[in-house]
């Protein structure tokens, strides 16, 4: 299945601006799996996916810029979380659709875009996001960057949270019950630990 709506381009952002509290305060896509750090796993899944590919960052620009461009938080949005580095993304974008993910989930679809983008095909949303075993993963999502002006209208409202954006943008749902450990996101040294052993 192609990764294009109707041969239109769709550019991959990796959210990797968190502060990275759950890991010590270290930047977590420069922590290591098997010696791979997670930002380069992950940015190695969505190039295949995408045309373009930006990194949402706010510190060791120099090193994330060798995997994309690097996209900062705006002034207007800093400490805004998740939302921040969206916006940021979809104001850099120079595609129709922008794809985005963590630079946690080294396990990421390979086909992550070619299954969010496909529900969007009839026109009934403008926003896709990822689910399995019944659980959302909002930061994996496929969205139009028409959305941009309705993010910044929610941002300075005072909003903050992904899911209550999301809904309000009418996302849709789409399953990916046939691949379980593709979400599974490290948050902790432990949590890295467990999959090193896998």
């Amino acid at each position: 299945m192609s990764t294009r709506l109707e041969n239109e381009g769709v550019t991959a952002l990796l959210l990797a601006g968190g502060q990275g509290s759950r890991m010590g305060g270290v930047d977590k896509g420069w922590v290591e799996l098997d010696g791979v750090a997670l930002a380069e796993r992950v940015a190695a899944r969505l190039r295949p996916q995408a045309d373009a590919l930006l990194i949402s960052a706010n510190r060791n620009l120099e090193r994330y810029a060798a995997l994309g461009q690097v996209v900062t938080d705006a002034a207007e949005f800093a400490n805004c979380g998740p939302l921040a580095g969206l916006e940021a993304g979809l104001a850099a974008c120079a595609t129709p659709w922008l794809l985005t993910a963590p630079c946690d989930l080294p396990l990421l679809p390979e086909n992550l875009a070619a299954r969010l983008l496909a529900s969007l095909r009839d026109g009934r949303s403008q926003l896709a996001v990822a689910r399995s075993a019944g659980q959302a993963h909002p930061v994996c999502m496929a969205l139009s960057i028409t959305l941009l002006p309705s993010l910044r209208d929610y941002l300075r409202g005072g909003g903050r949270r992904v899911r209550e954006w999301q809904a309000q943008a009418g996302a849709l749902a789409v399953d990916f019950d046939d691949a379980p450990q593709a979400f599974r996101n490290l948050n902790t040294p432990e949590d890295l630990a467990a999959l090193q052993k896998r």
